[in-house]
């Protein structure tokens, strides 16, 4: 098998070519210069260096995020056109995974931690491990292989395990949570942390300060991306089966771009009014397939017992939330955000101003259902302190699924 491997998700621009498992070219820049200017010529060099054919290529994996909103909008670019011309599958590679790959085989704990400003740090944590492995058996214990008398007889299995997916997270939060995993009892009892990415010199301060557990830096040469582990691991997820058209490619963003956060910051939210009821009907009929009515709404506004907001942009209603105080129970209903406003925070805060008001109204839990299949609201509600305590069977029609019983207690 032979791929290209592209990581601009940093300052680092790295082109990697990998075939049967072996590194046959890297190409790695750590200079101040955009990746519309380095990428495609660093291919064209490592191409006329080794000779490749881009059309002997079996697939394309790149760093699809988090990172550098602009870096990773290039690398994605740059690979969809590479793949769409040459009708390749794209494999996409989470960045702090493979981050996490260039310490691959240390016994301790690796922790990537990536500059996404304001204190906060794109990371993860990851262990590595050894499984002695018989020929023709998939695994053994490290007894049985002990008693092989012949060491030709087996194998040694590597992998990486994901202890904390890739996250964006708060720099002291994330000092907490190794603390905590790290110490005596924890899953990572007596393991020493390994940090590495350009997050290192930004926070070293704050962790040296904040960790109270063992910790060291990686050197410099494993410290930054690598187009090489991007390849490597993109290997292992294309023999599970996770590579993708060059169409359905997309880069991964774990927080809103600037431009984002402003737009967001210039929303207004507040509570629904009689003349929101046909817009916010609107919309609740775009989403569901069985929507309130204007009617419906209307009740709910003028109910002394109900809290429901919209958020506005100019004037345009992009996102609805409700709930009833039902004895101090604050039952949340109708929570919409409009397809071009998701994964920018909205939900979040327009969820967060609904509990706050539902307090001023008495509430004290708070609870909804939610497709079992929608995990991007399901992963909200967890953010806002919900947790799941049931199934309802065929809850929902249209299409009929189960509803998952969430509460906030």
């Amino acid at each position: 098998m032979k791929i290209l491997a592209v990581d601009s998700s940093g300052l680092v621009a790295s082109i990697a070519v990998i075939e049967d498992d072996v590194l046959i070219a890297e190409y790695t820049v750590d200079y101040k210069k955009t990746h519309s200017q380095t990428l495609l010529p660093m291919l064209d060099e490592v191409a006329k260096m080794i000779e490749l054919d881009l059309k002997s290529l079996d697939a394309i994996a790149v760093s699809a995020g988090p990172g550098s909103f602009t870096g990773l909008r290039i690398g994605s670019a740059t690979v969809k056109g590479l793949g769409l011309a040459l009708d390749l599958p794209i494999i996409s590679v989470p960045t702090v995974d493979s981050l996490a790959y260039q310490m691959y085989g240390t016994a301790e704990l690796v922790c990537p931690i990536m500059d996404a400003r304001r204190e906060q740090v794109y990371t993860g944590a990851y262990s590595f491990y050894t499984e002695p492995v018989i020929e023709g058996m998939d695994s053994t214990s490290a007894e049985s292989v002990a008693n092989k008398s012949d060491e030709a007889a087996f194998r040694f299995r590597y992998g990486m395990t994901t202890i904390l997916p890739q996250c964006a997270m708060g720099v002291e939060e994330l000092a907490e949570y190794l603390n905590s995993i790290c110490a005596e009892g924890g899953i990572a009892s007596g393991k020493k942390i390994i940090f590495l990415g350009d997050g290192v010199p930004v926070y070293s301060d704050i962790l040296a300060q904040k960790l109270k557990v063992q910790y060291s830096f990686a050197p410099s040469h494993r410290s930054r991306q690598s187009a090489a582990c991007v390849g490597m691991l993109g290997i292992e997820l294309f023999k599970e089966g996770k590579a993708q058209s060059a169409a359905e490619h997309k880069p991964i963003y774990l927080r809103v771009s600037q431009a984002e956060r402003e737009r967001n910051d210039q929303m207004s939210i507040c509570r629904m009014q009689e003349e929101d009821l046909e817009e916010v009907a609107a919309l609740e009929e775009a989403t569901f397939s069985m929507p309130w009515s204007v009617d419906a709404f209307r009740e709910m506004v003028n109910c002394p017992e109900a809290v429901y907001l919209v958020a506005k942009d100019k004037g345009h209603i992009c996102a609805t939330a409700g709930l009833r105080n039902i004895s101090g129970d604050g039952e949340i209903t109708n929570v919409v955000v409009r397809e071009e406003y998701r994964q920018g925070g909205l939900g979040y805060r327009v969820m967060e101003k609904l509990l706050e008001e539902g307090a001023q109204l008495g509430c004290e839990a708070y609870t909804l259902e939610v497709r079992v299949s929608n995990q991007a609201a399901i992963h909200l509600y967890e953010k806002l302190g919900f947790v799941s305590e049931g199934i309802r069977p065929k809850f929902y029609e249209k299409p009929e699924e189960d509803a998952m019983i969430m509460w906030r207690r």
